[in-house]
């Protein structure tokens, strides 16, 4: 038909067309990507990058930032970069938790991006001085070198940043006094907590009217607190706890109408304790001002604030009766620490759980006179159900038994305490419990009971009068992870089943350790199960509350560990009874670094399975009745820098290793059969005899001191690395520590159930911090 087109005209006009527009397609697709960030920025990013060494793995495994930074590829793109979206120049650097390692000099890389408006080094490795070119960042509005190891005084030029809107300093070791911030007008958070900072309150902040949040505990201020604090009237949250300020506390502060949260606790505070006219409903969630020295009765106004969730006036000196009813109006108070109160004033604890205090679930009367007499009868449904309840040295001489209906109770403290007879079995009934402390007492014994609660983890019973083999219902719990029953009378031997739980043991008296004890001790038998339980870095429940202290002696030195760390792997059987063989089962313990079965009976030979334990530094198994040799195993661990045979049966062949002819000759001493060249060289001039003359003479005492320089030089290297050791276990104690200690500022309903005025739960002051980079984001 005309006019109409065949298929094969189609093709052969079309074909051209599509292979020319396939071509320029291709072309188009496989052109270089355009590169937005400017190359200057990229170059000096990069340099920036390769100024620090980057420690792998990062904490908690995170994937540092930088590992995206890649030369040919657009730094707007890279993690922690963000770039502004009209001129393309870097505003924002966030390296936090990168793993970055060194010094942050002051002809860093770093300061060729000057247009920064965010800069976030955070929860990094970084140590030395801060640079005074940190002022030349003129239009910061974030800068967050919080958690790292920064050291000296901040510098004054930090006080130009007039933009700023954050500043957090927090968790270094930053000394001096603080610069004057007073033109940061625009400043609303700045935290300078868990330094080394002193001198007075500084009086610029004072001209700070933004200023929402403050920060300043844990340093060494001192002077008192100013008497207009009132003038910062947008202040929220107040934290000046752990320093020394002292004097009076005017009552000004709680008239800021916008105050939420104030801790001061553990400073010198003194007078009486006035929180002003209050006429309108206070914001205020939390009052913590305990430990400080505060006299005078606890103020009636502290009725009208309503609003409190968490109250602590503990060791407020009232220096006479207390009405305990002044708290009544508090319904929606949920923690009470009213501990020392100094009163003889008797707390009657049945009264408090049948009170209008609904909402309570912690409550510490430590140091009070406590009457816990159940008066009710029968059931009441009205009773306050408490998660913790801490009653150390209260003059209880009966076990409690108003306690056998709180069926929520997750933590009980009766320490210090004259209770008698046995620890009744209903206790361990109570489905939530998990701490329980019964120390200094003058328990004879444990009741059984036929159904064990499953979350018991913390159970303290140390210095009473425990009498006969340990209960074998310990066993039962199978979610134990302290057991203390030191300084008491126990005796037989140790349940073979309790080799099965992960607890860390302490006892006295005790007999005997079967073969295979330390068979399922996993938590010392490798290295990954230690990176597994690498979030709880001491031993303590989940608020902190176990403080007991324990003294470990450690290459021959006594030290106390106040807070346990379980990553420094020890194991102290030392001062007991304990009879038998060395478990052969100990060489599993591979990542064990501190042994000591001092002073105690074992007889037979050491078994040659310690030579497994290549973590060893310090083993001591004297005053005990071992026969045979010492292992020739034991040479190879190049460790082990201590040791301590001495007072035993031992004979043969010293071994040859270079640990062994650094020890002192005292180490070997009273085992008549050892020889060898090891114990000659240690020992040669044991038999010498005595100078003829009292002072020695010059040639004399120039060897003597050649000797002790060389000395030193041999135990340098396993000082390094117990050094070593040591600085990496204080610092992840200090990086949790310092993620945990900011844990009272969570929404404050979550907070206060879970902790005792402790600061051991994840930093929730991070996520109150991003809200506000985020509002000023959105802004």
């Amino acid at each position: 038909m005309k006019g109409s087109w065949n298929s094969r005209s189609i093709i052969h006009i079309t074909l051209p067309s599509l292979l020319f527009f396939i071509y320029n397609f291709t072309a188009v697709f496989t052109a270089p990507a355009r590169h937005l960030c400017h190359p200057v920025q990229r170059d000096a990013l990069l340099k920036f990058k390769n100024e620090f060494e980057i420690k792998k793995p990062c904490l908690d495994g995170i994937r540092p930032k930088t590992d995206s930074w890649a030369v040919n590829s657009d730094c707007c793109d890279w993690d922690g970069i963000t770039c502004d979206t009209k001129s393309w120049e870097v505003i924002e650097l966030d390296l936090s938790r990168s793993c970055l390692h060194g010094r942050l000099h002051s002809n860093s890389s770093l300061y060729k991006v000057k247009n920064l408006t965010t800069l976030d080094l955070s929860y990094n490795y970084f140590s030395g001085h801060i640079s005074p070119s940190i002022g030349n960042f003129s239009h910061l509005t974030t800068l967050d070198l919080s958690k790292n190891y920064f050291s000296g005084w901040i510098p004054s030029s930090v006080g130009n940043l007039s933009h700023l809107t954050i500043l957090d300093l927090s968790g270094n070791d930053f000394i001096g006094e603080l610069p004057s911030f007073g033109s940061m007008n625009q400043m609303n958070l700045l935290s300078v907590e868990f330094n080394k900072l002193s001198g007075n309150f500084p009086h610029s902040l004072l001209n700070l009217e933004m200023l929402s949040d403050l920060y300043l505990s844990h340093n060494q201020f001192t002077g008192t607190l100013p008497s207009n604090m009132s003038s910062l009237y947008n202040l929220e949250y107040f934290e000046a706890w752990d320093n020394s300020f002292s004097g009076t506390l005017s009552s000004s502060l709680f008239t800021i109408p916008s105050l939420t949260y104030v801790d001061l606790r553990d400073n010198q505070l003194k007078g009486t304790l006035e929180f002003g006219n209050i006429s309108s409903p206070s914001k205020l969630t939390s009052l913590v001002l305990g430990n400080n020295n505060f006299i005078g009765p606890i103020p009636k106004s502290v009725s009208k604030l309503v609003n409190l969730q968490d109250l602590d006036l503990s060791r407020l000196n009232t220096q006479g009766p207390v009405d305990f009813s002044v708290f009544s109006n508090l319904k929606l108070l949920q923690l009470l620490n009213i501990s020392h109160l100094n009163t003889p004033t008797t707390v009657d604890l049945n009264a408090i759980l049948h009170s209008n205090l609904k909402s309570i679930f912690l409550l510490d009367l430590s140091g009070n006179h406590v009457s816990t007499t159940n008066k009710s009868s029968g059931v009441n449904h009205h009773l306050q159900m408490i998660s913790q309840l801490y009653m150390s040295g209260c003059g209880i001489t009966e076990f409690p038994e108003l306690l056998r209906t709180q069926k929520q109770l997750t933590n009980l403290d009766i320490s210090n305490n004259k209770i008698k007879g046995h620890v009744p079995g209903w206790l361990w009934t109570l489905p939530t419990l998990n701490f329980v402390d019964l120390s200094y007492n003058m328990f004879i014994g444990f009741e059984r009971s036929t159904t064990l609660g499953l979350s018991m983890q913390y159970l303290v019973g140390s210095n009473n009068n425990f009498t006969g083999e340990i209960p074998s219902f310990i066993c039962d719990m199978r979610s134990l992870i302290t057991l203390d029953l030191s300084s008491n009378n126990l005796n037989g031997a140790i349940p073979h089943c309790m080799g099965n739980l992960k607890s860390n043991i302490s006892f006295l008296n005790l007999r005997t350790l079967p073969s295979n004890y330390f068979v399922n001790w996993s938590a010392m038998s490798s290295l990954k199960a230690n990176e597994d339980r690498s979030k709880e870095k001491y031993m303590g429940d989940s608020f902190g509350y176990y403080h007991d202290s324990m003294v470990l002696t450690n290459k021959g030195i006594e030290m106390e560990l106040v807070r346990i760390l379980k990553i420094y792997t020890a194991l102290d059987f030392s001062g007991n009874k304990l009879e038998g063989e060395i478990p052969r089962s100990i060489g599993a313990l591979k990542e064990l670094h501190v042994l000591n079965l001092s002073y105690n009976a074992f007889t037979h030979h050491i078994p040659s399975s310690m030579g497994n334990l290549t973590a060893l530094e310090s083993l001591d198994v004297s005053q005990n009745k071992l026969s045979g040799e010492i292992p020739q195993e034991l040479g190879s661990l190049s460790y082990l820098s201590y040791m301590n045979f001495s007072h035993n049966q031992l004979v043969g062949l010293v071994p040859g290793g270079t640990q062994f002819r650094r020890q002192k000759c005292s180490s070997y001493e009273e085992n008549s059969g050892l020889f060898g060249p090891a114990l000659d060289e240690v020992c040669r001039d044991i038999h010498a005899p005595a100078p003829q003359q009292h002072e020695k003479s010059k040639p004399e005492e120039e060897k003597e001191e050649v000797v002790s320089w060389v000395a030193a030089a041999i135990g340098f290297g396993p000082g390094v690395v117990f050094g070593l050791t040591i600085g990496y276990i204080l610092f992840s104690s200090k990086q949790e520590w310092f993620m945990n200690a900011f844990g009272r500022r969570t929404l404050h309903n979550a907070v206060l159930k879970s902790k005792l005025l402790e600061e051991d739960n994840e930093s929730t002051k991070p996520s109150k911090l991003q809200r506000k980079k985020l509002a000023e984001k959105a802004t």
